[in-house]
């Protein structure tokens, strides 16, 4: 490097971090302030209209610990990772490895289809999917009616037993989209020699999923895992298109829990300690996928 040379190629480090202001200053107003006055909102019994608010140390989270409610939407938000995160994950691998291995007519036709979901308002997809389940005109009952299983007819979002799934599978069907063209990207960068070798080793497709696809999809997965868990654990559109919560508390979520004591309950600090609690779950979560993805790329090098 000749003298009087910068260290970075191209314009000053000044006039980058010019270039990141603006979005560092929606984020300082938007993202980061709301959080610190949420925290600080946490320590107070506050209604959210008086001008004064009584300080209680930790008694908002001594108090949400023994809420059953509470207790119930993080039961909730951990089934919804099943729905949201695993199931996808897994139809997601399974089409990636369909769509990438032999060529197929319209593959960009199918690739979009199973991605559009995705990019639907989650309020859309809550309201029509309302539609399909309805009890009486839903297209679902009237399948099942129309192939000779009226015995599976239901009031699936009306279920206390059904509800939780059904909604669920919402989720699932949201997010594999998103697995899928994820993974799909992640294929293609999977040298065409570990296909070869293994079909002159005499491996068939099955194995070449296990022991290619999957292990070389590692890093793709674990994006995936992150992401479609915080969906899972921050849901609240969906819940409230389709259930509100019900029937009772069987789809109750921590998101809309929150919206419940802090806007319709007036129990502003109430609300703020249980938006806490998740973010540090959330927190935790990706810090520990994000932690497992590191130790495995360690002892791959």
């Amino acid at each position: 490097m000749t003298t009087g040379s910068r260290a970075y190629p191209g314009e000053s480090k000044w006039k980058g971090l010019l270039y990141l202001f603006p979005a560092f200053l929606i984020y300082l107003l938007f993202t980061f302030i709301p959080i610190i006055e949420t925290f600080r909102a946490s320590f107070f019994d506050w209604n959210g209209f008086s001008e004064s608010r009584t300080f209680i140390g930790f008694g908002n989270y001594i108090k949400l610990f023994s809420d059953p409610l509470f207790l119930k939407a993080i039961s909730n938000n951990l089934v919804f990772i099943l729905f949201y995160s695993i199931l996808p994950i897994l139809i997601g691998l399974l089409l990636s490895a369909l769509l990438s291995g032999q060529p197929i007519p319209g593959f960009s036709f199918f690739r979009t289809l199973y991605f559009l979901p995705q990019v639907i308002s989650m309020v859309v997809v809550g309201v029509v999917w309302r539609w399909m389940f309805n009890p009486l005109s839903g297209p679902i009952n009237q399948f099942l009616s129309l192939v000779g299983l009226d015995q599976l007819r239901q009031a699936w979002l009306g279920s206390f037993q059904y509800a939780l799934p059904a909604v669920g599978s919402i989720g699932t069907w949201v997010q594999y989209g998103f697995c899928m063209v994820l993974f799909l990207a992640g294929i293609q960068r999977i040298p065409i020699e570990y296909y070869e070798a293994a079909s002159l080793d005499g491996a068939n497709g099955l194995k070449q999923f296990v022991y290619i696809i999957v292990p070389g999809l590692k890093s793709e997965i674990g994006v995936a895992m992150i992401t479609t868990m915080i969906a899972a654990l921050r849901v609240f559109d969906l819940i409230y298109s389709t259930t509100r919560g019900g029937p009772g508390d069987s789809t109750l979520v921590t998101g809309f829990l929150i919206y419940r004591s802090a806007i319709l309950n007036n129990r502003i600090g109430y609300g703020a300690a249980i938006a806490m609690v998740l973010t540090i779950i959330i927190l935790a979560l990706s810090f520990l996928i994000r932690r497992m993805m590191r130790e495995e790329q360690g002892k791959e090098a």
